[in-house]
């Protein structure tokens, strides 16, 4: 067995997976709580990819051995990550081109049996408006640091999905 494919079956690849979805979350929460950068209803839904990600590494971090639960967890990953990108792409280009005519709505949508607006406010209600740019870093914008974020993420997700899936031998 590869040194990969040891490392996917261990926990530590996981925990790793769960803790930088968690520091992303956690500097969301700083931006919006310390530096008070209003978020949108997009960046709520970035916030939801990340969670994704974070919940698929609990998967993962369940039981690393079973060849099952390592799948659940790595469809989780990439699903959540390609949303990701989707969701940030899409901000990026409300941000970068700005039209009346593409906004984002006030309210999130999700649906009725997981209000997370309501079970979470703090974290999951947006008060911002999607146009703005409020934060670069290098000239690069927030949603274009989570657009190689999320990249970032499917491509470790390329590199580890054949180790993770492959059967111990």
């Amino acid at each position: 067995m590869s040194a990969l494919q040891r490392f996917c079956h261990q926990r530590t690849s996981w925990a790793i997976l769960f803790a930088s979805g968690l520091a992303l979350e956690l500097a969301a929460l700083y931006f919006q709580y310390v530096l008070k950068f209003d978020p949108c209803v997009m960046c709520i839904y970035i916030r939801v990819a990340v969670l994704g990600i974070m919940l698929s590494a609990l998967v993962g971090l369940i039981m690393p051995r079973l060849w099952l639960v390592r799948l659940l967890g790595m469809i989780g990953w990439l699903v959540s990550s390609v949303w990701g990108v989707r969701l940030a792409i899409e901000l990026n280009e409300m941000q970068v081109n700005p039209s009346p005519f593409s906004t984002c709505s006030f309210f999130p949508e999700f649906p009725d049996f997981m209000p997370l607006d309501q079970w979470l406010p703090q974290v999951f209600s947006p008060t911002g408006m999607c146009g703005e740019s409020v934060w670069s870093f290098m000239s690069i914008s927030m949603v274009q640091w989570m657009i190689i974020g999320f990249v970032v993420y499917c491509l470790v997700w390329l590199v580890m999905v054949l180790p993770a899936l492959t059967p111990k031998r």
